[in-house]
């Protein structure tokens, strides 16, 4: 070959040299945080800079053959680099969240949730949650802070809650009613001769003439305490005097138990029958319902994070009262004396707290007399009457929250003691369910330590509609039921 062949053999490789240089090459992995920079170079100039998503990362070219690549928000995109010699390079930029607003949060983590295991892992721009807390609160309070990075998938576990505690009510209802009452009336009358008549002022039951023929007689409504009577003289006499006292005494101790934020009522007495006159088409009909009277009362206790007992109580004592009766169709309907409080307290295990406390004096007092002659000193005694009541009563409402425990298994059990024996040869004991010997432990272990968020979430919601269900019947049957 002559020297001009090799020339051109030569020229004709180093074109051919550009062309084998343009394979791409394998993807290169990079990896930048947000708001830091990296720098690329190159072997040969730039001809162009390409990024597939600009809102991730930035690329500029410095120089010929350098590139700075900014990050901007987390994700992963990818940098493409062409040279002037034709020639490709592929990069795999990931752009990472910074760790200090990671850390940041992580910190306050364990500030807001001490002895607590909770971490996390941020990736793509979502932050997973785990480990396990010791409730609900907890649970959102650390989503709460992870949500400052993004999007949060929430794979916490919560731990079994332990039992609720139980609230026992003392509640001591001490009512004395006492009356004293006096009266004195006096009462004339005649029956024949040329005078007919009687006197009276007509506040006690005065007699009634009847005149048949010659004869006449006097029909006594009220005989009231002494009748006297001069069949010689045809005059008669009337007096009233009387001295009553009466003492009502009522003592009752009811107890009852709750768990903490659930609502219990108690009652004890009976329903009377109330006629109620019926609207609408069958307008003038008459139907029967019952109303409560007794001792009742109706609380719900809630332990504070102090430790404290928080009570929302209403205790009631109702009683028959027929000396405000209702005559109805030959029928006598009592009315209902009530004392009832609506309150709330706040006490300690164990603390009283006296929520009603009613004194009440009263005195009536009634004159009748007949003008002018029921003036006349010591005379003016016998047209007069009169009646004098008085009357005092006392109400204490007591209340006593106690936080209890169930008795132990084989410990004494409380028991009502019987003035009586019962039929001998009777069984002493009722019939019941083996003991925990031969069923097992009751209750059993919990079978988890720890559940799922959603799934503690979901038994709250439960709870919550189960105890809804009861109040709802509760206020229906009271309104169509007419309980008072």
């Amino acid at each position: 070959m002559t020297r001009h062949g090799v020339w051109l053999a030569a020229f004709a490789l180093r074109l051919a040299l550009p062309a084998a240089c343009a394979v791409d090459a394998g993807p290169v992995d990079l990896a930048v945080t947000v708001g830091k920079s990296l720098v690329l170079d190159t072997p040969a100039d730039l001809r162009r800079v390409s990024v597939a998503n600009g809102d991730l990362a930035e690329a500029l070219a410095v120089n010929p053959r350098e590139v700075l690549i900014n990050g901007k928000a987390p994700g992963e995109t990818s940098v493409i680099l062409w040279q002037q010699d034709g020639a490709r390079t592929l990069y795999n930029l990931t752009v990472r969240q910074s760790t200090a607003r990671i850390e940041a949060v992580q910190r306050q983590l364990k500030r807001g949730l001490p002895d607590q295991d909770v971490s996390l892992d941020f990736e793509n721009d979502t932050v997973f949650l785990r480990g396990t807390v010791q409730d609900l609160s907890s649970a959102e309070r650390a989503a709460g802070m992870a949500a400052t990075l993004g999007k949060v998938v929430n794979l916490l576990r919560v731990e079994v809650p332990p039992a609720e505690p139980q609230i026992l009510l003392h509640v001591r209802f001490a009512d004395v009613d006492r009356s004293a009452t006096t009266s004195f009336g006096f009462n004339l009358l005649s029956t024949g001769g040329k005078t007919l008549g009687q006197i009276t002022t007509g506040q006690f039951g005065p007699a009634s003439p009847t005149i048949s023929g010659n004869a006449v007689q006097f029909t006594l409504s009220d005989a009231l305490n002494i009748f006297l009577f001069r069949s010689d003289l045809n005059l008669g006499a009337l007096i009233q005097a009387l001295e009553a006292r009466n003492l009502i005494q009522t003592l009752a101790e009811p107890n009852i138990l709750a768990v903490n934020g659930k609502t219990a009522s108690f009652v004890s007495g009976g329903e009377f029958p109330f006629p109620v006159v019926q609207g609408g088409a069958a307008s003038g009909s008459v139907t029967i319902q019952f109303r409560e009277y007794g001792i009742r009362i109706a609380f719900l206790p809630v332990v504070t994070p102090r430790g404290t007992i928080r009570l929302q109580v209403a205790p009631e004592v109702s009683s028959l009262d027929y000396s405000n009766a209702l005559q109805f169709e030959g029928y006598t309907i009592p009315a209902l004396a009530t004392r009832k409080v609506q309150t709330q307290v706040e006490l300690e295990s164990g603390q009283s707290f006296v929520i009603a406390g009613l004194l009440d004096n009263t005195i009536t007092d009634s004159l009748n007399k007949i003008p002018g002659i029921g003036d006349i000193p010591l005379l003016g005694k016998l047209f007069q009457s009169r009646s004098r009541t008085r009357s005092n009563s006392e109400l204490m409402i007591l209340v006593t929250p106690e936080l209890v425990r169930p008795i132990p298994a084989g410990a004494a059990r409380p028991d009502v003691h019987m003035p009586e024996e019962f039929l001998p040869g009777t069984a002493t004991a009722a019939p019941r369910t083996p003991g925990a010997s031969v069923t097992g432990a009751v209750p059993r272990p919990a079978a988890r330590k720890d559940i799922p968020v959603e799934e503690m979430q979901e038994i709250e919601k439960q709870k919550a509609a189960a105890q809804a269900l009861p109040q709802a019947s509760a206020g229906q049957g009271s309104a169509t039921g007419g309980i008072h």
